[in-house]
């Protein structure tokens, strides 16, 4: 498995955790290979990691902030996965921090054998489930859009939290073998203990290499490209707003929701105004958001996998050089962090660019303001009431100290 945090994997023939050249993935690259210089990781990585784990904590703290504190009405499936999407990303970047130190003192890690394996289990389970958030997601907005009538037995919020408990069991399955086999490691010729993973041989090393190209990114690029690919010819062929764009009309029901209910389709009525009609306008967001959907993920995910396949090549003996040896040990790490990227996106992708999200969200600000507002009104009242009753006590006395010296003293 060819993460920076496994450490493990560049040279699988050897087995043993001491072994400088299986664990830390920079420090055999100069004997062999003198003109290819390592990027300075222990300055890159922590800086990446820490804008990636800012970013990524507020705009995901945010998005369950506001799924949590929804309605019941709106509890719907697409905010039931929004959820724990947002839920697996914010575990992952809490972790973030960590990481960014063990680059920073230079693949030491300090936090004890516990916090290792639970690093690595909240790394490779974020690696899984977001990507499988991601795509049962696409699969619902399939059925919303495409089938919204034939789908309505099947997208209830119910089903969509037994859906979140398949996912997160197999990415925790998905998850465990990684989990097995992360320890600690004292490597006495970097003077430094790795948090990494000890291959005992090569067949584990290419089995979860394959798997994870395979389930957390070749398959789920196939079912989101299917389905978005599906929603954008249904948006452009079935709705006729592409006709009502040119020809000035709009549609109020798309042919084939019409068939599906069986109801006859209205005349499209004229539109108001010299502009757009607003169905096309709509028509144009949501293919631009589908668009950036599909993007995102290919962008993040893609530069990663393909490191970690050059690296099954080169751990199988299909590629060796030095080329192929700088880019798996450098390249690694960067890819990684533009996967990582991906936690700090998917809230603005799935949330904030859902109007309701945004007006949500600003209630949610404004109440929060008042709240505090009245708070401080209260306290300042009580504050005031105090000063009033201190100062009424203090003219009582001064008063009373007044009369004791005026008053006489009786006859002499």
């Amino acid at each position: 498995m060819a993460t920076p945090s496994d450490l493990s994997l560049f040279n699988s023939t050897s087995s043993s955790p001491d072994s400088t050249t299986e664990i830390y993935p920079n420090a055999s690259l100069a004997p062999h290979c003198p003109g290819w210089p390592a990027v300075p990781m222990t300055a890159v990585i922590p800086a990446l990691y820490s804008v990636i784990c800012v970013l990524g904590t507020v705009a995901n703290a945010l998005a369950v902030w506001v799924l949590a504190h929804a309605s019941a009405s709106r509890r719907t499936v697409a905010n039931t996965f929004m959820l724990n999407l947002c839920v697996s990303d914010l575990l992952f970047l809490l972790s973030l921090p960590l990481w960014a130190v063990y680059y920073s003192r230079g693949y030491d890690w300090p936090f004890g054998r516990v916090a290792c394996k639970v690093c690595g289990a909240l790394l490779h389970l974020n690696l899984y489930a977001s990507i499988f958030f991601i795509t049962c997601m696409s699969v619902d907005r399939y059925l919303a859009i495409v089938r919204p009538l034939r789908s309505q037995r099947a997208r209830y919020p119910k089903r969509a939290r037994l859906a979140c408990l398949l996912v997160w069991a197999l990415a925790c399955a998905c998850s465990a073998p990684p989990l097995h086999l992360r320890d600690t490691y004292f490597v006495r010729e970097l003077g430094v203990t790795v948090c990494g993973v000890d291959y005992s041989d090569s067949t584990w090393h290419l089995t979860l290499a394959w798997m994870k190209i395979a389930l957390a990114f070749l398959l789920p690029l196939f079912v989101i490209s299917c389905c978005y690919g599906a929603i954008g010819r249904h948006l452009l062929a079935d709705t006729g707003l592409v006709r009502a764009h040119s020809s000035g009309t709009r549609s109020f029901k798309s042919p084939s929701a019409a068939k599906e209910s069986g109801a006859t389709q209205r005349p499209p009525a004229p539109c108001s105004g010299g502009g757009r009609p607003p169905e096309a306008r709509r028509l144009e967001r949501v293919l631009w958001t589908v668009a950036a959907v599909v993007v995102a993920f290919f962008v993040c995910w893609f530069p990663f996998h393909c490191v970690t396949f050059l690296d099954v090549l080169q751990s199988a003996g299909w590629l060796d050089g030095c080329g192929v040896s700088w880019v798996v040990r450098n390249l690694t790490p960067l890819t990684l962090c533009l996967g990582f990227s991906s936690s700090a996106i998917n809230p603005g992708l799935y949330c904030f660019l859902g109007n309701h999200f945004r007006g949500r969200l600003g209630g949610l600000c404004k109440g929060l303001c008042a709240c505090l507002k009245a708070r401080g009104e209260e306290h300042g009242q009580k504050r005031g009431s105090f000063s009033t009753r201190l100062s009424s006590f203090s003219r009582k006395l001064s008063d009373l100290k007044d009369l004791a010296i005026v008053e006489p003293s009786g006859p002499v």
